[in-house]
C-alpha cells in the first residue's frame, strides 16, 4: 500500500475505532438492572465551589447486584454528593446515613426494559453515523489525492474498496455489540 493511501486508511480506521470506543462507553451507562459504579459516571457534585466528578470525591462500589455504596473521602461532601445524584435524574433515591450513601437499584419493569433498548438503539445509530462520517472523510481524502496530486485512479479505487471493507467490519462489530446489549437488558 502506498504511504499516502496508508495514511488515509489509518486515519479512517482510527476515526472508526474512536467512534466504537465512545459507543461502548455510552452503552455502559445504560443500566440493565445490575448495580455498577459506571452508572454514576458523569455525575458531578459541587466540591468547595468546583464541579467535580463524584468518582474523584468518593469510593463507589457495588455492595451486591442491586446496591451501590458511595463512601466520600471527605465526610463534609456527603450532602453535596447526595444532592448531585438526585439532580442527575437517574431514577435513584440515595439514602445517606452520615457516613456512606446507599443507592438501591430498582427492579426494571418490562416497559422500562423496552425503553432502554430504544435508548441503546439510538446510541447505536449515533455510532453508525460516526462510522459513515469516517468512511466519507476517507473517501473524500482519496478523491482529493487523485484530483490534486495526480495519484493513479486504479490505486485509489483499490483503496476505496479497502475503506468499504473496513466500514463493513466496524458496522458488524456495532451490530454484535447491540445484540449483546439488548440481550443483557431484556434478561430478567
Amino acid at each position: 500500500m502506498e504511504p499516502e493511501i496508508k495514511a488515509i486508511y489509518d486515519s479512517t480506521e482510527q476515526a472508526m475505532k474512536k467512534g466504537l470506543e465512545h459507543y461502548e462507553s455510552e452503552l455502559l451507562k445504560i443500566r440493565a438492572g445490575k448495580a455498577s459504579p459506571i452508572m454514576l459516571e458523569g455525575v458531578r457534585a459541587n466540591y468547595y465551589g468546583t464541579q467535580s466528578p463524584i468518582s474523584q470525591m468518593a469510593n463507589i462500589s457495588a455492595q451486591d447486584a442491586r446496591t451501590l455504596v458511595i463512601q466520600p473521602y471527605d465526610k463534609g461532601a456527603i450532602r453535596d454528593i447526595e444532592k448531585a445524584i438526585v439532580e442527575a435524574n437517574l431514577g435513584f433515591n440515595p439514602q445517606n446515613d452520615g457516613i456512606v450513601i446507599r443507592i438501591t437499584i430498582p427492579q426494571l419493569t418490562e416497559d422500562r426494559r423496552k425503553q432502554l433498548v430504544k435508548v441503546a438503539k439510538d446510541v447505536t445509530e449515533e455510532c453508525r453515523i460516526s462510522v459513515r462520517n469516517a468512511r466519507r472523510d476517507g473517501m473524500e481524502a482519496l478523491k482529493k489525492l487523485v484530483k490534486d496530486d495526480g495519484f493513479p485512479e486504479d490505486l485509489a479505487k483499490a483503496a476505496e474498496a479497502e475503506v468499504e471493507k473496513l466500514t463493513k467490519t466496524y458496522n458488524s462489530k456495532v451490530d454484535a455489540i447491540l445484540t449483546e446489549k439488548e440481550a443483557e437488558i431484556m434478561h430478567v
